[in-house]
């Protein structure tokens, strides 16, 4: 992963001297389970405790030889040890370590990605409420639909982000999962009251059956809940980077003293910071993909899935971490623009209000078709030639049967589109508004 991308928090998890930690962590609670059953002498307990170390660069060294990482982290821990070392590892295959160790190096990047997470959830709360009634156009195909609120539109994103932090919550969970079972699954050489003992120490669930791995449908869940918290923040950063265009303009990314938009035009102020975010989305639902091709393994375990989850484990969790950060970063500065948002409102010369004269000729007796008909007629008078689209109707004769002059203009009114905005916010908000 690219360096300039990783916040120390998350990196300091994905690092080799992590990885072996986490391995470490593993091998001393099996020690100690084992040392509770009386199956290592309490004296050799004391003396792998006290001595249990290892050395990355002679890890690295080892490797080379024996083409074996876990086998290398092994010979470095006994040579730290000494004769007690022989107690290590007991009754263990790689594979206990290796994915133990992972779940706790996964849940542990799913705590960060949390916090990240709630962090957006703030900056979204803020900002919906700041805008809760700042109209605006609301769009579909990118054309002009009716008006709607820059508010509500940020608080269609909160409700996203609060499902993302359940689905988050949920794939943590189902990764929080340990396993001590032997080079198959069937306990042969240790006993599944060692695994309950060490998961408890952990932090972890054990798996409840497994064959000499865990299984991968729990990292696909995780890798591919990611993939969708990416893809909520891709939503919104297109939706920036749209508003941001120079015909629209009603919101833009920060813009700091000191930066530069263009190597040649100095006048630009480009949606860097989004255009980063669509990317990066892009390489998430990649990795999304990888670890649901890792489901299906040979049997009871081959290594397939392990050169893709090398890359993909720290990849991802670095990638979102970063994403979840620079996304709140963007909102917590946004600039919104209210009065160009009522100037491209008025640009259609009032079609937008044409479904409400659409409802108000059915209720007062015109079939639907016919209504849609003349309605239609006039709205395409409007674009055509721009004229105004309430003196349109003004002036329809079948319009005349049916509505007086200020029936109609009742009907060009912003706040009819508004009028249940409150309600809207009391379903994604019932924490009330914030302080």
């Amino acid at each position: 992963m690219i360096e300039r991308y990783t916040r120390p928090e998350m990196g300091a998890l994905w690092t080799q001297e992590a990885k072996y930690q986490a391995w470490l962590q593993v091998e001393l609670a099996a020690c100690r389970a084992l040392a509770q059953k009386g199956e290592i002498p309490a004296d050799a307990l004391s003396e792998i405790e006290a001595k249990a170390n290892y050395d990355v660069a002679r890890i690295d060294a080892i490797e080379k030889e024996v083409k074996h990482d876990v086998i290398a982290f092994l010979t470095s821990l006994a040579e730290f040890v000494g004769p007690a070392s022989r107690y290590i590892h007991k009754g263990l295959t790689s594979s206990d370590i290796v994915d133990t160790g992972f779940a706790l190096q996964l849940r542990n990047s799913g705590r960060l990605l949390q916090q990240g997470l709630e962090r957006l959830d703030h900056a979204l709360v803020n900002l919906a409420w700041k805008y809760k009634d700042t109209i605006m156009m609301g769009r579909s195909h990118g054309i002009h639909a009716e008006p709607v609120t820059f508010g509500l539109k940020v608080a269609v994103w909160r409700a996203e982000c609060r499902r993302n932090l359940e689905r988050l919550a949920q794939a943590t969970a189902q990764i929080s999962v340990g396993m001590l079972s032997g080079a198959v699954g069937t306990f042969a050489n240790i006993s599944p009251e060692i695994e309950e003992m060490v998961c408890a120490e952990l932090g972890l669930t054990p798996e409840a059956a497994s064959t000499q791995v865990i299984s991968r449908d729990r990292h696909a869940h995780f890798f591919g809940t990611l993939a969708i918290i990416a893809g909520s923040i891709e939503k919104i950063a297109m939706e920036i980077r749209h508003l941001q265009r120079t015909e629209v303009l009603e919101v833009e990314e920060p813009f700091t003293v000191g930066q530069k938009g263009s190597s040649a035009m100095p006048h630009k102020r480009n949606p860097i910071l989004s255009e980063n975010l669509t990317g990066l989305a892009r390489l998430l639902r990649g990795y999304a993909g990888m670890a649901l091709e890792d489901i299906a393994l040979w049997h009871e375990r081959d290594i397939s899935h392990s050169s893709v989850e090398r890359v993909i484990g720290p990849d991802a969790c670095i990638v979102l971490d970063f994403m979840l950060h620079r996304i709140s970063a963007l909102l917590e500065g946004l600039v919104v623009y209210p009065e160009h948002m009522l100037q491209n409102l008025q640009k259609m010369h009032g079609l937008i209000f044409s479904q409400r004269v659409l409802l108000r000729l059915t209720e007062k007796g015109m079939l639907r078709e016919d209504a849609y008909r003349v309605v239609q007629k006039n709205a395409m008078r409007v674009w055509q030639d721009g004229l105004d689209f309430q003196e349109l109707l003004a002036q329809d004769p079948e319009i005349q049967r049916h509505l007086t002059p200020s029936e109609l203009a009742e009907l060009f009114d912003l706040s009819y589109h508004t009028k249940e905005i409150d309600r809207i916010f009391a379903r994604v908000f019932p924490e009330g508004r914030p302080q």
